[in-house]
């Protein structure tokens, strides 16, 4: 009888846990691609799920304003915006920020969209294609929901989500915002008290007036596909200077010469130098854009292009 060599089993055995290996990353790759590029669409018609669900009730009470629409502002019954360009340093230290100041006539004026009118996961339009859909003339990104499937997501009063997980930004219909913890509240009390919106990225950078502390340690996610939010960055945030009047700040950045970015530290104290007394971070990095009356306001990474995000906040024309 011959017998089989030691070596020839172990070698079935390296081929079986190689085989193994191999099956584990395909899988695995199909599952990130799954999880974080296939749309997943929750809810398809998103205006007609918010009006068959909403609880707000519409009124035709609001003072009337003259409409002027300028370059850099614009006045309605429903708001009235300012916009500036701020450049500042020079060489590699420039950073370039536009500056949206809002005051509204009606906390319910200032509403959310979501990309292809859908709720779901990786479902992305651009913030000029998602303005144009809803006539918005001025809109920024949002916090980019769909890439996560956690967090308290109400917009526009109906409640599309309920699993808080981190830091979050409610707006409420009485004109006021405020900083919450998810993870100690759900949607329906958030609801009862008034919320209108909520958005969930964070961090806040700036309360009571005040620079927050530790938010150049903060993490965001800590799911697959996280990345940093420190250091130098596009930026976008949104500040609060009083009921219905709040102000939105979009860095340019990763442009050397142009606008290398800011971290968060800077970034509260932009907000705090223009009267916030809260503020929080919304998506940045290519997400960073602020669209007015049609046109893209600020210069993406440099290069003019927008990248595709899930929602947008924005001021109906």
């Amino acid at each position: 009888m011959t017998q089989k060599r030691p070596w020839s089993r172990r070698r079935r055995i390296v081929v079986a846990a190689t085989c193994a290996v191999t099956l584990l990353a395909v899988s695995g790759s199909a599952w990130a691609v799954d999880r974080y590029l296939v749309p997943h669409v929750q809810i398809s018609d998103v205006s007609e799920y918010e009006a068959e669900n909403s609880t707000v009730a519409a009124t035709d009470d609001e003072p009337a304003r003259d409409a002027v629409t300028t370059a850099t502002s614009y006045t309605s019954d429903d708001a009235a915006i300012s916009i500036s360009t701020v450049t500042t340093g020079s060489g590699s230290s420039t950073v370039t920020y536009y500056v949206a100041d809002v005051v509204l006539s009606d906390a319910t004026a200032l509403r959310s969209a979501f990309a292809n009118d859908s709720f779901g996961e990786n479902i992305i339009q651009t913030t000029s294609e998602i303005a144009a859909a809803n006539d918005a003339v001025f809109a920024i990104n949002g916090d980019y929901y769909g890439f996560r499937d956690t967090g308290i997501v109400i917009r526009n009063g109906v409640v599309y989500r309920d699993e808080g997980a981190r830091e979050g930004l409610v707006f409420y219909l009485d004109g006021t915002v405020e900083v919450y913890d998810e993870t100690s509240t759900n949607a329906d009390e958030l609801l009862a008290a008034g919320a209108w919106n909520t958005l969930s990225f964070g961090p806040a950078i700036l309360e009571g007036g005040e620079v927050v502390d530790g938010i150049e340690s903060v993490e965001v996610d800590t799911n697959f596909g996280n990345h940093s939010i420190q250091g130098d960055q596009p930026r976008t945030a949104v500040g609060v200077i009083d009921s219905n009047h709040l102000v939105f700040v979009v860095v340019d950045g990763r442009s050397p010469g142009y606008s290398e970015g800011v971290t968060l530290t800077e970034l509260a104290g932009i907000l705090q130098e223009l009267g916030a007394t809260t503020a929080y971070n919304l998506d940045g990095g290519g997400s960073s854009t602020m669209v007015f009356d049609g046109e893209l306001v600020n210069n993406p990474l440099g290069k003019g292009t927008e990248r595709g995000t899930s929602d947008i906040l924005y001021v109906a024309g």
